[in-house]
């Protein structure tokens, strides 16, 4: 009879955290595909994508400086490099709530005016949950260098 209260109390401990634990995996899971979906959205440069995950007051930065959400769709759909494939990896998330931090390597291959490139950029994108769901509010990435 001990043992099986025992049991049941610890059942009722782990419970409400099981359930976190859930809901976390499903939110990475949507921002993941989130992730995936930008790196399609340059492949396409699909503004239309931009507009709609980008929150209102979204910045960006890099070693250049810092961007509004208009400067980043402007430079997206409309500079200079030909985008052909795009892809994610090495993508971790940090849900808190309705906030959540999401990093990775993103993985670029072109043409620009130098010719063929492939890039990659360590990136950290942040997220918030709200009515319509999961935007991106801020952004920092980086190139990594070749080695």
């Amino acid at each position: 009879m001990r043992l099986t209260v025992c049991a049941l109390l610890a059942a009722l401990v782990a419970w409400p955290s099981s359930r976190l634990s859930a809901q976390a995996s499903r939110n990475s899971r949507q921002l993941f595909r989130l992730e995936d979906a930008w790196a399609a959205a340059l492949v396409k440069r699909d503004s239309a994508f931009f507009r709609r995950t980008l929150h209102a007051d979204y910045v960006y930065s890099d070693e250049r400086g810092t961007f509004t959400k208009a400067q980043v769709i402007a430079e997206q759909v409309g500079g200079t490099d030909t985008v052909r494939a795009a892809s994610n990896e090495d993508m971790r998330a940090h849900v808190h709530g309705t906030a959540a931090v999401v990093t990775g390597i993103l993985i670029v291959s072109g043409r620009g005016k130098d010719g063929p490139f492939e890039r990659r950029y360590r990136y950290t994108d942040t997220w918030v949950n709200g009515k319509q769901g999961w935007v991106m509010i801020a952004s920092q990435d980086y190139e990594i260098p070749r080695r």
